[in-house]
């Protein structure tokens, strides 16, 4: 894991198989778009084809009209390169920005994904806890 400073914004890198997770902790605005956007471009290159590029949300504090431009701007990277990019534990001022914008369809949701990582491991991890019972 590795931690890229930043007074507003603080981005840690988590990697494995096939996959990028970067966990966003503060503020994602004017002031850290650029970061955002900047790491995701750097991680993506250096990465032999990732299938899907993960956001964690869970510590964003806020995200302004330059957030949601920077989120934007992931996806069309992630898309010119077919990797899925996928929102993890969006705030509900997040979701309630994403779904008011209408761009929230462009994100991949844990309740959409077939499979996604498990936190902190390389391999892929079931997304359904509870499987059906096989008869």
């Amino acid at each position: 894991m590795t931690a890229l400073p930043s007074p507003l914004l603080t981005i840690t890198v988590e990697e494995g198989r096939g996959w990028v997770r970067l966990r966003l902790t503060g503020d994602l605005d004017h002031d850290t778009s650029d970061e955002l956007v900047a790491r995701a471009t750097e991680r993506l290159a250096a990465r032999p084809e990732p299938d899907d590029l993960y956001l964690d949300c869970a510590g964003l504090g806020m995200c302004d009209s330059m957030g949601v431009s920077a989120l934007l701007q992931v996806h069309r990277d992630t898309a010119a390169r077919r990797v899925r990019l996928h929102v993890e534990e969006a705030p509900p001022f997040l979701d309630r920005i994403m779904r008011i914008t209408g761009i929230d369809h462009l994100f991949a949701r844990r309740d959409q994904e077939d499979r996604r990582p498990v936190r902190g491991a390389g391999e892929e991890g079931p997304a359904d806890p509870h499987p059906s019972p096989v008869s």
